[in-house]
């Protein structure tokens, strides 16, 4: 009886560590500004970090600044990052360009930590374009597809849900690769301990005076504006009218 109670008792041991091990964390963040939406997954545990970065808007994607080509983050305690793949998410799909086998878009995407001057100074990033920021050491493993070799301009950005690929200026129509709608990448990490992620941005175009959004953790709901942010939202009113009105005069 004892030898049995033994095993047992090692048995369960064994699985509730193995448990453990496997255990994941998921944080997930939105953000939206006027015609612009994106959504981050983080899903990390066992020294593997996913993250599956989505275009979530239903506007037609009509010029560069429209599309989604980066997401910056911190961790909190800062641990060591491999770089493993970058690949289309199930159902998305690449306009005006080809993957490697399986989906693969790595040699298209950087990514890089020790960052300086990224938005809302975020010290890691995710990006289809250099921004000053990345060069051809910071790809993920994969075929260049589309020149240059080096993450630069606007080729394998992310464009939305609801895009046209039919309408907008020449560089969302046919001059650059884009994907619709969604990447998911892989990294490894050490030391494997528990971290937290925070300060989450999107940005659009290829520059950094281009869009960029901050995020709210999905699972905290959004934001509640205190009085002084909503007299800046007031303000700032104005200058979205001028984006607007600059986006559809693009159109013509």
């Amino acid at each position: 009886m004892g030898s049995r109670w033994n095993i047992l008792v090692g048995v369960v041991g064994i699985l509730f560590a193995t448990g453990a091990a496997q255990a994941t964390t998921t944080a997930v963040f939105s953000g939206n500004l006027d015609n612009l939406a994106a959504r981050a997954e983080f899903v990390y545990g066992d020294g593997s970090l996913q993250v599956t970065l989505t275009n979530t808007s239903q506007e037609d994607v009509l010029e560069p600044n429209d599309v989604l080509t980066a997401v910056f983050f911190n961790v909190d305690p800062l641990v060591t990052f491999t770089r493993v793949s970058a690949m289309l998410a199930s159902g998305s799909e690449v306009f005006f360009g080809l993957t490697d086998p399986g989906g693969v878009v790595g040699g298209e995407f950087a990514f890089k930590t020790g960052l300086s001057d990224a938005p809302g100074n975020a010290v890691l990033g995710l990006s289809s374009s250099g921004f000053d920021l990345f060069g051809p050491f910071d790809l993920f493993p994969g075929t260049d597809l589309q020149e240059p070799e080096s993450p630069d301009g606007l080729q394998y950005g992310i464009t939305s849900a609801g895009d046209d690929k039919t309408t907008g200026n020449t560089p969302v129509t046919g001059t650059n690769a884009l994907i619709k709608n969604s990447v998911v990448f892989q990294l490894n990490y050490t030391p494997d301990t528990p971290f937290s992620i925070y300060n989450v941005w999107f940005q659009y175009g290829t520059g950094l005076t281009e869009p960029s959004i901050p995020s709210y953790d999905v699972g905290e709901g959004p934001p509640i504006p205190e009085p002084l942010t909503l007299v800046s939202c007031f303000l700032a009113a104005g200058g979205l009218g001028v984006y607007r009105h600059r986006r559809m005069k693009g159109t013509d």
